[in-house]
């Protein structure tokens, strides 16, 4: 993973750093190990309760290494022979690398500037919020090469934008700005340094109650999935265990005494 993520956590948010500006952090076999790896090792670190997830050097990511996959492909990579093994629950290796940080228990909220394109713009797509500059570029480009998007895409896409925007940029791999990014549903909000808001938003979550953050980032993924009965039931139960439990007390005795809170990181919901 150091070739090419840094990980470094402070005050309970975690800093993830796609890590090749040499190649505009495009992404190769390591690129997506590098990803699946960070993703657990912030899933795996106590006190962690937000995620940043960024870009060094000029972008985010320009999509996928093609350099790099011609090579394995006429080297007969057995990696590339079958997309559909599923090696990763309900995905497989590379749709992971996208759908890992879904699946992360904590919000992630991805800052994006330079470009976003194609694996690269997926893999923020899994992210919970995502902050760009104005003029970022974003595109699903992988039309452009002949193919469609794989790394989770069209399940993420279908949640963000209307069906006939997911078409439009699906079927033509336009090239669009962050600030109309924004007004279609892939962006969240535009910000001059994204990384930095990305990081303060991230520092505002983790001061929050973290049972109620994980709870309710469980029932937003779910409410995608279930029908409204078993929505409204998971809500339920979810409330049933926070209500009372030490981390909400703290939070209203914080929020009446007007001070910060000293929340507790072990689980209750």
């Amino acid at each position: 993973m150091r070739d090419r993520i840094t990980v470094t956590v402070e005050g309970g948010v975690a800093d993830i750093r796609l890590d090749r500006p040499d190649k505009m952090n495009a992404l190769d076999h390591a690129m997506f190990d590098a990803l699946i790896e960070a993703a657990a090792l912030v899933c795996d670190t106590g006190g962690v309760r937000a995620a940043v997830l960024s870009g060094e050097g000029r972008a985010f990511c320009a999509g996928l290494d093609f350099a790099s996959f011609e090579a394995m492909q006429a080297g007969g990579d057995a990696a590339l022979s079958d997309l559909t093994g599923r090696t990763h629950g309900i995905a497989n290796r590379p749709q992971y690398a996208a759908w890992c940080w879904r699946e992360l228990p904590v919000p992630v909220i991805c800052a994006l500037h330079g470009v976003a394109y194609g694996g690269g713009l997926q893999v923020a797509l899994g992210a919970d919020l995502r902050f760009a500059t104005a003029d970022a570029k974003l595109s699903v480009m992988e039309i452009r090469w002949g193919l469609v998007p794989d790394l989770a895409g069209t399940q993420l896409l279908r949640h963000l934008c209307r069906d006939d925007v997911v078409r439009d940029l699906t079927y033509t791999g336009r090239v669009v700005t962050g600030e109309e990014a924004c007004r279609l549903g892939l962006v969240t909000r535009i910000e001059a340094d994204p990384r930095a808001a990305a990081l303060a938003a991230a520092q505002e979550i983790a001061a929050k109650n973290p049972d109620a953050i994980r709870a309710a980032k469980r029932l937003l993924n779910a409410a995608t999935l279930v029908g409204p009965a078993e929505g409204l039931l998971m809500e339920s139960v979810a409330q049933q265990a926070i209500l009372g439990s030490a981390n909400q007390v703290e939070a209203v005795a914080a929020n009446m005494e007007k001070r910060p809170p000293r929340f507790s990181d072990s689980p209750v919901a």
